[in-house]
């Protein structure tokens, strides 16, 4: 072999989400199909992306701070309540539609190789892209609250919304490449994208957690924040409900779990431990695709 010639590489095998970074072209086209496949026919459009949140926010606001009184010990319950819906709903979208990826694109994998990860990885851009419009109108609710952020606040929402992505394309990666092989795992999703939404502190504060179980520091709290999705909830409330006027003026100013930033910190070293074994068993996978699709 002359020094010029580039080694022989078996066909098939790329070098993961290296190759994504790569074919930045090919993203750029599947994010683009995705897009238009969704919004084939609608009239709407993107305006979707608006209206579900907003429906989804006024049954939970009403539900939780009429009913069930969280007006009165929540201060600007709604801000509260929005800035975790945003995060919930981005990791839902981009969670649930990575694990449906590979299979809902049998036909391009039948026909022709290219990088698969890329599949999981347009799902989670195309939930950012609805993502933008929520946190637009998160940004105007905390302005018109009185909204006064540090800069380590707005720090803390960027990692939050780091966390989110990094596990969503992780158990994306994950579940994605199970579910080619066994098909019910696009059920069990759906059911932990449910439990999720209860199991994070979107719908209530923390202290009533940690008050129901023995305390701050009792084990299940300790579990209960090792959970990377509440990490990024409580930095998102830390960014945009937090710094607003009405929770600096409450007659007891409510808390935020101890030690935020480190829970962050933990969330995404947890988050980024899921996606490398995603992206281990995605390889592992991937070459049956084709036979099994």
């Amino acid at each position: 072999m002359s020094p010029q010639q580039a080694p022989l590489v078996a066909p098939g095998h790329g070098r993961g989400l290296l190759d994504v970074v790569r074919d930045r072209y090919l993203l750029k086209l599947l994010v683009r199909k995705e897009m238009r496949v969704r919004y084939r026919g609608s009239v709407m459009g993107l305006l979707w992306s608006y209206v579900k949140p907003g429906v989804q926010f006024a049954v939970f606001y009403f539900a939780m701070g009429y009913f069930l009184k969280l007006n009165d010990s929540v201060p600007n319950f709604a801000v509260y309540l929005f800035s975790g819906i945003v995060v919930i709903n981005f990791y839902s979208e981009a969670f649930g539609n990575a694990t449906r990826s590979v299979v809902g694109n049998a036909p391009l994998i039948k026909k022709i190789f290219l990088p698969r990860e890329l599949f999981a990885v347009s799902s989670a851009w195309v939930a950012a892209i609805h993502f933008l419009p929520q946190l637009i109108i998160l940004l105007l609710a905390s302005l018109v609250s009185g909204w006064r952020p540090s800069l380590q606040q707005l720090a803390g929402a960027a990692l939050g919304f780091l966390i989110v992505g990094v596990l969503a394309v992780g158990l994306g990666l994950l579940f994605g490449a199970i579910n080619v092989l066994y098909r019910d795992f696009e059920n069990i999703v759906d059911l932990l994208l449910m439990i999720v939404t209860w199991t994070s502190p979107v719908l209530y504060d923390w202290q009533r957690v940690a008050d129901a179980v023995g305390g701050r520091d009792s084990w299940f709290m300790t579990l209960y924040q090792l959970n990377p999705v509440t990490a990024a909830v409580e930095l998102f409330h830390w960014a945009f409900w937090f710094p607003t006027s009405a929770v600096r003026t409450a007659e007891v100013v409510p808390t935020l779990p101890p030690h935020l930033l480190w829970s962050g910190v933990t969330g995404l070293l947890i988050a980024l431990v899921l996606l490398a074994a995603g992206q281990a068993v995605f390889r592992r996978i991937e070459g049956r695709f084709a036979q099994e699709l």
